[in-house]
């Protein structure tokens, strides 16, 4: 068991997160309530409020891990390599992005809802770690590739990412639907879009 309450409280808001995570994995967003998370945990739901006030809260707290995960990832990578090739650094980040599923999942289907209710503590909170993730590819540009433009990399790169996950995955009702429809669609793998992504960026349309 942790030793105060504050080691306390980190644990039970990591026993949520972990429990809505979980939850997200079979249902949607919608679906979930506070209820069903709670089931998943050691506690009653309303031992919940005291670590967060609503749903949205927790997913916003699971999605501020996603990007503080991200964030550490790409550190490393710059804390570990000289120099990379556009093919190597492409290679990198599309791997890393190919692993946060479920940031690319949350980013493109129930990001206004959670920003919209959380309170402005937790939303601080979260907007610390988006910022981190914009810093940290940033140190990956300034280090690899000083002469690409690094605003324009980004105010096209974390744009692009919300709309990752609709192309690399659907449901059953959404492929009979766009066969139905005669729709000629191809789905590609988040890795696959990552990567042409960034090597254009770079000015490598290979």
């Amino acid at each position: 068991m942790p030793k105060g309450s504050s080691e306390l409280t980190a644990s039970r808001r990591e026993e949520i997160v972990n429990a809505c995570e979980k939850l997200y994995q079979t249902m949607s967003f919608k679906e979930i309530t506070l209820k069903d998370i709670s089931v998943e945990t050691s506690f009653s739901r309303p031992s919940i409020y005291n670590y967060f006030q609503t749903k949205e809260e927790i997913f916003l707290a699971l999605m501020q891990r996603e990007y503080e995960k991200w964030s550490m990832e790409l550190s490393t990578l710059v804390r570990e390599n000289d120099s990379m090739s556009a093919e190597d650094f492409a290679d990198a980040l599309a791997h890393s992005l190919e692993k946060r599923e479920q940031l690319l999942k949350l980013l493109a289907m129930n990001h206004y809802d959670m920003e919209e209710h959380s309170r402005p503590e937790r939303l601080t909170e979260f907007k610390i770690a988006f910022a981190a993730s914009l810093d940290a590819v940033k140190a990956c540009l300034d280090k690899f590739f000083p002469t690409v433009d690094r605003e324009r990399f980004i105010f096209v790169f974390f744009p692009f990412l919300f709309g990752v996950y609709p192309y690399a995955v659907a449901t059953e009702k959404q492929l009979h639907a766009m066969k139905k429809a005669n729709m000629q669609f191809t789905l590609h793998s988040i890795y696959e879009m990552v990567y042409r992504c960034v090597m254009q960026l770079l000015g490598n349309t290979r």
